[in-house]
């Protein structure tokens, strides 16, 4: 059965320094949530506050609607997946996954009936008396996993697990985490700083940087309406134009030609930063697209089904357009080609500080 999460002004300091600053959050009973952002945005500090490993400093943290701040790790129905998997090179994966109900006292044959049940529903029943020195990462990955999920919890909260492993493999696992998640119908909390982990695996998507969240959603609305220029750079895939408004929806750059947006949102006064998803801009725009980005070209990288090209406006700023593969090779351009890109007003929103 999962428990919701909730955060209440929760602070964790080390001495002088604070990690978390007094964060709210509430996580949903049976959802996926991720939290991403940089290395030491308090990500990691946050997830092992609620797992009890670290104290908070200040606030409460409650799961399932009971306050367990104060309580130990094992009175907290959670499991916590480490990002070293940490297991013990001398047992079997059998006996790896058994550990946990070892220490609760768990008969032997009730253990490794059900740490055999585990591993067969991790895809591993056949690698039951095998070592870890034995697996491959992602095998090592799913023992880690069963035997954090044998103890029943109602919260899993994994740290990085997919960070060890090749890109081929992680989306392997990224699709086995998900696939559990639905069928067990807990509620998992996954910490990454890749965001296509997390926009592929979330249903609640929390971005943090210096030790506060700066906006949760579902990644859908994070990605197509960030609120801040850090979360529309972090994410990825947005341009952020600085401009002046002039009024009736229309703002002047800093080379002196004008953009039309249709934010409702935008203020008519004081200088402002705008938003254009980079796969929203085109090169060979339509005439009917009003909104011209002058700038040189400085990179071109090829990706497939994509074509990405970097350009810097006339100010310095630096921009992105994302192309299919067929538009691109349409009207290829090169390094240090002037050009102009082109965008709807739809496609502009606003950005706070």
């Amino acid at each position: 059965m999962a428990d919701g999460v909730e955060l209440v002004a929760v602070t964790k300091r080390y001495g002088t320094v604070t990690a978390v600053d007094a964060i709210d959050l509430r996580i949903p009973a049976g959802s996926y949530c991720c939290l991403i952002g940089p290395s030491g945005c308090g990500k990691t500090s946050t997830l092992r506050m609620i797992a009890g490993h670290e104290a908070a400093s200040a606030g409460d943290i409650l799961i399932g609607g009971r306050n367990v701040t104060e309580l130990a790790p094992s009175q907290r129905g959670t499991a916590m997946m480490f990002q070293s998997y940490a297991l013990f090179p001398h047992l079997s994966c059998l006996d790896n996954v058994a550990f946990s109900l070892r220490m609760r006292g768990v008969a032997r044959p009730e253990r490794r009936q059900r740490a055999a049940e585990m591993l067969a529903r991790v895809h591993l029943a056949e690698m039951a008396e095998r070592r870890p020195a034995q697996l491959s990462g992602g095998q090592q990955q799913r023992v880690a996993l069963a035997r954090a999920l044998i103890t029943n919890p109602s919260v899993l909260l994994l740290d990085e697990p997919l960070s060890a492993l090749d890109p081929f493999l992680r989306g392997r696992m990224r699709e086995e985490l998900k696939r559990l998640q639905r069928d067990l119908g807990i509620t998992f909390i996954h910490v990454t700083h890749a965001q296509d982990e997390a926009m592929a695996l979330a249903d609640l998507i929390v971005v943090m940087e210096g030790g506060r969240i700066l906006q949760s959603d579902h990644p859908r609305a994070v990605f197509e309406r960030p609120r801040t220029p850090f979360v529309a750079r972090f994410l990825g895939g947005h341009n952020i134009i600085e401009c002046r408004p002039l009024g009736n929806g229309t703002f002047a750059l800093a080379d002196g030609s004008a953009i039309q947006a249709d934010d409702a949102a935008i203020p008519a006064d004081g200088p402002v930063k705008l938003a254009v998803r980079s796969d929203r801009m085109r090169l060979a725009a339509p005439p009917d697209w009003p909104n011209r980005l002058a700038g040189q070209v400085t990179a071109v990288e090829y990706h497939g089904s994509f074509v990405r090209v970097a350009l810097q406006d006339q100010g310095g700023s630096d921009h992105s357009l994302l192309l299919s593969e067929t538009d691109f090779y349409a009207h290829p351009v090169g390094l240090g080609e002037q050009v102009v890109a082109g965008f709807r007003p739809s496609d502009v929103h606003l950005l706070t500080n």
